[in-house]
């Protein structure tokens, strides 16, 4: 029995290893790879259905928020309700669209030129407040999510459940602010 036990332990430290590996890899990985988007010269995607669908994703990437949000919140009542399963299931699923989201925008950066908001907007400031802050938190809410997450799967509930009540807040905001970005700028895309 204790040899079982001693093969556990140190099954579950390799995970742990492995684990927090890739969550500080992404979350270096990521807000570099974004921020290389930014200034790298764009690939031209050229015309007809390609672009088409590239000028969509804008929209998909604020679908894909906003249905964030709302699995964020219904895994939040599912759990204050101690619907466990289901909890867990809206958690994977907001993952999922999280990395929908990121897969997307950075096709959109790679081919597209970013889009300014006019200097003359009375909103500008507002804009830019919104902008940055989901910006600044996007990149903080990468590791938090992920150590959020793997918590859970190793069925570490305890520190699970104190993470989450400062990831989800986070989590959150970055959905919607992402809907409100988008809702800001879209009338000054160039397609």
């Amino acid at each position: 029995m204790q040899k079982l036990d001693k093969t556990t332990t140190n099954f579950d430290a390799a995970a742990d290893r492995k684990a927090k590996i890739f969550i500080i890899s992404a979350s270096i990985a990521i807000p570099i790879v974004v921020s290389i988007l930014h200034y790298m010269p764009k690939i031209e995607a050229g015309s007809g259905s390609l672009r088409s669908f590239l000028n969509f994703l804008p929209t998909f990437n604020a679908l894909t928020n906003a249905t964030t949000a709302i699995v964020l919140v219904a895994a939040f009542i599912a759990i204050r309700k101690k619907q466990v399963v289901l909890h867990s299931r809206l958690m994977t699923s907001a993952l999922i669209m999280s990395v929908l989201f990121l897969i997307s925008y950075i096709g959109y950066h790679s081919t597209s030129n970013h889009t300014v908001f006019p200097m003359d907007n009375p909103l500008r400031t507002t804009y830019l407040i919104v902008l940055n802050s989901h910006i600044i938190l996007s990149a903080i809410i990468v590791p938090l999510v992920l150590i959020t997450y793997s918590r859970a799967l190793a069925k570490r509930y305890d520190k699970h459940r104190k993470l989450a009540r400062i990831t989800l807040p986070i989590w959150l905001y970055v959905a919607i602010t992402g809907v409100i970005v988008y809702l800001m700028i879209s009338p000054y895309y160039s397609f």
